[in-house]
């Protein structure tokens, strides 16, 4: 998949609405459509990285600044003090539907362990 045909890329580039709580310069991030706890949000990077495996030591800067942001964006929905999951899926068995590096931000319910 081109980064033209990348669902989150179009999000990132606001060619497909989406339910925005945060963006700046390197990341978008908003609500799931397919929410699995009361709040589910992604965090999107604007630039694109198929998946985990293709990060280099130059994302370093981007990956701190997704964890930052996500502490945040926590803390802006009312989860950060009750406690959250941040994760991130790697490739087609680790359960990563888009092959767009991005974070999930779950919260606002007791999350198990282990998960799936």
């Amino acid at each position: 998949m081109s980064e033209g045909d990348c669902l989150f890329c179009k999000i990132a580039n606001q060619e497909i609405p989406a339910k925005v709580v945060f963006e700046d310069d390197q990341l978008v991030a908003i609500e799931d459509i397919e929410p699995v706890a009361p709040v589910h949000i992604l965090l999107i990077p604007k630039s694109h990285l198929t998946s985990l495996n293709d990060i280099t030591e130059e994302d370093i800067g981007l990956l701190g600044h997704i964890q930052l942001t996500a502490a945040a964006v926590a803390k802006q929905l009312n989860v950060a003090e009750e406690g959250y999951r941040l994760l991130c899926n790697c490739g087609p068995a680790g359960g990563q539907a888009v092959m767009h590096v991005h974070y999930h931000l779950l919260g606002g319910r007791d999350l198990g362990w282990p998960p799936g």
